[in-house]
């Protein structure tokens, strides 16, 4: 027998519990008690309201309006965000302690434009401790966390993302970040090389006034050496893709745990003996072929590099050619950094139910622009989940819309971004102070020193103890003792 106040004639709490344990999460994101305060709040707010924030007056409690993100009033739960990623951010809250004092990015005025996210906070709020007076934009229209863009907002920092931007918003975003009233920018911080674009292609004369340009994504750099072999860098750049630390961690170790998190997410799907296909075979495509091969998938990659092609033979993954696997694989992630990878004739002839997805940098990997025509429909599923379906039935699950699906659909370990963040940090400061004619008008990797103190400022983390050489072990390698510890030909 079911307790009093729980019989047919007091059902009302009953009632009560039900509803709440079906709302959605946005209705529960927005879930407020008598007292007007929000009694649960998880995700994104990014849906709560379809008024674009361009055409919002917002001002932070100090009165200042130079920035446009979603809600404002939400900067407490992104603060929440930005504590917890502190945590997980041990290397970078190191470099943030040891040099707070000397002030070494004092003077600089950084343009930012990257992934917007609570980890991403935490290095904006680094190089600002660190001296440096910032302008932030987003990198990648889904990837933004409102609630973080708020809590920066309001902590004084000039930002402008919110997820979901439109296209025009996107560009917008970043132009209001470097046309600022009488503040310059001498340093960029770019992730996919778009700010350096829109500044040398509408700011000619302010770009050629840059110190330096650090960029982290293989579409960007890919960019700068384009500009450099045509001439058209003018100024120092930072090429932070490829150094160890970034390759290697964030590459390999973060996409091995994110591609899971971000399909899991999205579609629920159970991945053991389904027949998955990487395209690409880089630091990327190696981390997601090893997660779905642990959980029993049946891996196969693509390649153009022999080299690539013949690490996933021995890694025990077979290599095939798209159009020879594409009517029967349940998913395909592409992880290339080049563009129609997947075409339309490919999208075609997938199966029924095929998941889709890109772990590249660049949203141009699917030719996702093919699919909007009038003889297909898209139907939303969930939020960055559309189905494509053609006219006899068939449907596919496409995720983000062909951008970065890690970063658009779930997270990426905070531990990781602290590595590549302290990386990223750790050649700002190099570019700014260089003294004149270090750097040229170039292309530049981290210096290997560099690469080396990344690591060993996270290894307390795990108690872990390196082993010293002694002088004549030293001088036996040839090394100095303090290192580096490896030529810059080494690969790890």
């Amino acid at each position: 027998m079911l307790p009093r106040q729980h019989t047919r004639g007091s059902s009302e709490p009953v009632l009560k519990a039900l509803t709440l344990a079906v709302m959605t999460t946005s209705a529960v994101d927005s879930l407020v008690l008598e007292d007007g305060s929000l009694a649960s709040y998880t995700g994104s707010s990014s849906d709560e309201d379809d008024v674009n924030p361009r055409e919002k007056q917002q001002k932070n409690s100090r009165g200042s309006s130079d920035f446009c993100v979603k809600n404002i009033e939400h900067a407490a739960f992104g603060r929440r965000e930005i504590e917890i990623a502190e945590q997980e951010m041990p290397g970078l809250m190191a470099l943030r302690k040891r040099a707070e004092a000397d002030k070494p990015l004092q003077g600089a005025k950084i343009i930012g434009c990257t992934h917007i996210t609570a980890q991403t906070a935490v290095l904006i709020e680094t190089l600002v401790a660190l001296g440096a007076s910032v302008r932030w934009a987003a990198c990648n229209i889904y990837s933004t966390q409102n609630e973080v863009s708020a809590a920066l907002a309001e902590s004084g920092v000039p930002i402008f993302a919110w997820k979901g931007e439109l296209e025009e918003d996107f560009w917008w975003c970043i132009d209001r970040c470097i046309n600022a009233e009488g503040w310059q920018p001498n340093t960029i911080l770019d992730d996919g090389g778009d700010a350096t674009h829109l500044m040398l292609k509408k700011y000619p004369a302010m770009f050629n006034m840059i110190k330096g340009i650090v960029e982290e994504s293989v579409t960007g750099v890919h960019r700068l050496y384009q500009l450099s072999k045509s001439g058209k860098l003018t100024v120092p750049a930072m090429n932070v893709n490829d150094s160890v630390t970034k390759t290697k961690f964030d590459n390999l170790y973060s996409c091995r745990e994110s591609i899971l998190d971000a399909l899991k997410r999205t579609t629920d799907v159970m991945f053991g003996g389904k027949q998955v296909l990487i395209c690409g075979y880089g630091e990327v495509g190696k981390g997601c072929a090893q997660a779905l091969k642990g959980l029993g998938a049946i891996v196969m990659v693509t390649e153009i590099d022999p080299i690539c092609a013949l690490q996933a033979c021995m890694d025990g993954f077979r290599v095939v050619r798209l159009d020879e696997v594409v009517r029967s694989i349940d998913v395909l992630i592409t992880c290339t950094g080049n563009k129609n990878v997947v075409s339309r004739q490919s999208l075609d002839r997938l199966k029924n139910g095929c998941i889709l997805c890109n772990m590249g940098h660049s949203n141009t990997e699917i030719d996702v622009a093919s699919l909007r025509t009038p003889e297909l429909t898209w139907e939303k599923v969930r939020s960055q989940v559309d189905h494509i379906i053609w006219p006899d039935g068939k449907r596919i699950i496409l995720l983000a819309e062909g951008r970065l699906v890690n970063l658009s659909c779930s997270s990426v370990p905070s531990f990781v971004v602290s590595i590549t963040a302290t990386t990223q940090a750790l050649a700002l400061i190099e570019l700014f102070n260089a003294p004149p004619g270090r750097y040229k008008q170039d292309v530049y990797l981290l210096p290997k020193k560099m690469d080396e103190y990344v690591a060993s400022l996270h290894l307390p983390t795990f108690d872990a103890h390196l082993t010293e050489l002694s002088d004549d072990q030293a001088k036996y390698l040839g090394l100095n003792k303090a290192g580096p510890f490896k030529p810059n030909y080494y690969r790890y």
